[in-house]
């Protein structure tokens, strides 16, 4: 979503990091083109004047202007005051001091809130928690039906009283349940409207009267722009929101809504939707959001995305193996079916920093169908081909090739750059052992999947091979003197 923006400021930092000194003119120059960046991205011009205003304030200080490194300066200043718009910290959910704690999803047709529903539901079972999902939303069609149906898929309880009964009715009854049997918290899916109408707004109310909700949460949808900024308003002011979920952020909008409504309506982002998976739901983190918009990625939440995938043990298994050199295919099978699981792999690469640009630059197009098609060529090899790839020769590539429903050439292709790629992650493994002391080794050693994930960039449709490990000192010099001996 916000590629655009994303890099419209890094052209900025770009510009002004080749000056040694900055002036107060060159500041003023810089900060014209992030207002006309943010502006353009659809961002309240009431939030685009604030933080501008504040950046300058702070930017033409003299600790900056004098300061060896000007650019970087102004580029954290810019990132702490785009976290503060987005909210400074991470707003948790509230929990009710008597059970069951119950959530009130509200928003107008078509943002999502019945996935949504089922989503939080997923994502705090994940937790630990026992929700019960309510099916309250009795007038768009099939409604009922869909949260049955999502329900089933990911064994979250429902409850509904069909399309008959008041739905207030039906949510007294839901929470009435939710206390017998030991559930927390109730998640409720209410109805909306294309647009904001009094019935709708009257109705809710009286269902907020009726059960004390903890938390009432607006869906909205990123993707409306500025209409999104109107309807938390709106909302606010009928029901007083105690948070927003923000979907569709994988989408391609311009993204102003996420860095306005904050602002804007003064209710926390709790949730932002990344995807139209069941576990495409993500608690909202300011200085992550503010970190990836200025395209520096978000490790963090890619970390965290590895850790839900793999346990320590197998951590510790893989480690050991990398420091080995033994990681063979049937390791490599493992390891891509885990990074499937973490969402797709175009978002992934952009939490890596400076990744996502670097590929929009090279125009690298990024298949997810890459994924079946290695996973096809490996799962096509006999187990003894997968533990030792060397014994593949020309007649084993063609049944390969056969089996999997590709060709010779992609079947080499995968052979040669897994070989590659068994080096890096040998380097990569010592230097986790050894040398290395910063995020590499926290990356390697914290039992994640992540260390497949440079193993990917050279496959075909993926990206651009990867380069060539450097030989170690001592390598180079025992082929030196291999040489040495032919030429005697």
């Amino acid at each position: 979503m916000f590629e655009a923006l994303t890099d419209r400021l890094t052209q900025v930092f770009q510009r002004i990091g080749r000056k040694g000194r900055l002036t107060e003119e060159d500041v003023d120059e810089a900060l014209r083109e992030v207002r006309r960046a943010l502006l353009e991205a659809d961002v309240h011009y009431t939030v685009v004047r604030d933080f501008i205003a504040a950046v300058r304030e702070r930017a033409i200080g003299e600790e900056v202007l004098r300061s060896l490194t000007p650019a970087q300066q102004v580029i954290a200043i810019v990132h702490q005051e785009l976290v503060r718009v987005l909210g400074s910290e991470r707003v948790p959910l509230l929990w009710a001091s008597q059970p069951p704690t119950i959530i009130m999803l509200v928003g107008l047709q078509g943002s999502g809130k019945t996935t949504q529903v089922a989503k939080l539901g997923y994502h705090l079972r994940k937790e630990g928690r026992r929700p019960l999902l309510v099916a309250a939303d009795i007038y768009r069609p099939a409604a009922v039906e869909q949260l049955r149906t999502l329900g089933k898929q990911h064994d979250l309880p429902v409850y509904d009283e069909g399309t008959k009964v008041d739905p207030v009715e039906t949510v007294k009854h839901a929470v009435k349940v939710a206390r017998d049997q030991g559930y927390n918290p109730v998640i409720i899916d209410t109805a909306g409207r294309l647009q904001i109408d009094e019935p709708m707004m009257q109705e809710l109310e009286r269902m907020a009267e009726a059960v004390r909700p903890t938390e009432i949460l607006l869906v909205a949808d990123a993707m409306t722009g500025q209409e999104a900024v109107n309807v938390a308003k709106e909302f606010h002011r009928r029901l007083s929101l105690t948070g927003l979920i923000l979907t569709k952020l994988d989408g391609d909008a311009r993204g102003g809504a996420a860095l306005s409504i904050r602002a804007v309506v003064g209710v926390p982002i709790k949730f932002i939707g990344t995807g139209e998976r069941v576990d495409a739901l993500e608690p909202f983190y300011p200085d992550r959001l503010a970190t990836r918009i200025l395209g520096m990625g978000d490790v963090l939440s890619l970390i965290e995305k590895a850790q839900q995938q793999i346990s320590q043990e197998e951590g510790k298994k893989l480690q050991e193996k990398l420091l080995a050199g033994t990681f063979d295919l049937e390791d490599f099978l493992r390891q891509l079916q885990q990074v499937k699981k973490m969402g797709p792999l175009t978002q992934l690469l952009e939490m890596i920093p400076g990744m996502g640009q670097l590929l929009r630059q090279q125009q690298v197009q990024i298949s997810d169908d890459e994924y079946k098609r290695i996973e096809a060529i490996i799962l096509s090899m006999t187990p003894e081909e997968r533990r030792n790839p060397d014994i593949i020769n020309y007649s084993r590539r063609r049944r390969i090739a056969q089996g999997s429903g590709t060709t010779i050439a992609e079947v080499s292709q995968l052979l040669t750059q897994f070989k590659q790629m068994q080096r890096m992650m040998a380097e990569l493994g010592q230097l986790a052992a050894g040398r290395s002391r910063g995020p590499l080794r926290g990356l390697l050693g914290a039992g994640n999947a992540f260390p497949s994930l440079p193993g990917l960039d050279g496959f075909p449709g993926i990206g651009t091979a990867p380069a060539r490990p450097q030989p170690a000192a001592h390598h180079g010099r025992h082929q030196s003197k291999k040489k040495k001996k032919k030429r005697r």
